[in-house]
C-alpha cells in the first residue's frame, strides 16, 4: 500500500503521536520509519486523498505536535510514496541534506505575511501626486470624448500601481527582514502587493511582530496586513 508522509525529524526527536490520527477515513495509524540519524513519520495513504478539512487538520496536528518537541521539516500535504523501504531510502540517500536543513530551521518558526492597500484609496493618491494622471482625469470628466483618453489614463494608472507596490513591498521587507533567518517571495494575488514568508528565530520573534505591528500602524488605515504564524516551515524546507 501507498504510504503517507507527514514530516521529518532528526532520529533523536520525541515523537509523540499518541491520540492522533492520521489522513484518511477512516482515519490511517501514524508510525515512523528510521535510518540511524532521521525519522519519517507515515501513514498508509487512503486510495482517494483530497485536501478536506479533516485531512488538512491531521496532517497540520501531525507538524504542531512534533514542532512542540523540536526541530521538524515539515512536508507539504499530500506527498506520498510507495512503501516503507522508499522513505528509508531517500532518508538514507539525503541524510547530509535533511540534517543540515534541520540544522537552519532549528529554533525557527515560519510567519506568513499577505499585505495589500485599499484600492480606493490608492487610486485617489495616484490621482493626487501625478500631474499627468490628473489632467487626463479632468478631461475625461470635462466631456472629452476622445476614446484614447480613458486608454492612456488606464495604462497610466496601471504603470502607478505597479510601481507604488513595488516600492510599498521593499519597503515592508526591509523593514522586517533585518528580524529573520530566511524569507521567501511568493506571487502576491488580488489586491495584495505582498506574499512573503519569513523564517524567524525564537529570539527574533517578539522583535519580529512588534515591527511588524508598528509598521501596520504607520502605513495607517488603507492597508491590511494579515501575518499567520508561527507555522510548521513549510516554504523553508
Amino acid at each position: 500500500m501507498a504510504v503517507y508522509v507527514y514530516s521529518i525529524v532528526a532520529a533523536t526527536h520525541p515523537q509523540r503521536l499518541a491520540g492522533l490520527d492520521g489522513v484518511g477515513n477512516p482515519p490511517s495509524t501514524l508510525r515512523t520509519v528510521h535510518t540511524k540519524e532521521l525519522s519519517a513519520v507515515v501513514s498508509d495513504a487512503p486510495e482517494e486523498l483530497r485536501p478536506k478539512r479533516r485531512d488538512l487538520g491531521a496532517h497540520q496536528a501531525v507538524q504542531e505536535a512534533l514542532m512542540a518537541d523540536g526541530t521538524v521539516l515539515p512536508l507539504q500535504f499530500g506527498f506520498t510514496t510507495t512503501d516503507d523501504n522508499a522513505v528509508r531510502a531517500v532518508l538514507e540517500d539525503r541524510t547530509e541534506e535533511f540534517t543540515e536543513r534541520l540544522r537552519t530551521l532549528e529554533g525557527c518558526a515560519e510567519y506568513h505575511l499577505k499585505a495589500a492597500q485599499d484600492e480606493n484609496a490608492l487610486l485617489r493618491q495616484i490621482l493626487q501626486e501625478s500631474d499627468e494622471a490628473r489632467g487626463l482625469n479632468e478631461e475625461i470628466r470635462s466631456g472629452n470624448s476622445s476614446p484614447e483618453l480613458p486608454l492612456a489614463l488606464g495604462e497610466l494608472v496601471s504603470q502607478e500601481v505597479q510601481a507604488r507596490q513595488d516600492q510599498l513591498a521593499g519597503g515592508v521587507l526591509d523593514a522586517l527582514r533585518r528580524f529573520a533567518r530566511e524569507e521567501r517571495s511568493l506571487q502576491a494575488t488580488g489586491n495584495d502587493f505582498l506574499s512573503v514568508s519569513f523564517l524567524v528565530e525564537q529570539d527574533n520573534e517578539k522583535s519580529f511582530l512588534s515591527a511588524e505591528q508598528d509598521l501596520a500602524k504607520k502605513l495607517g488605515e488603507d492597508f491590511s496586513f494579515r501575518l499567520h504564524g508561527p507555522l510548521p516551515a513549510y516554504s523553508f524546507v
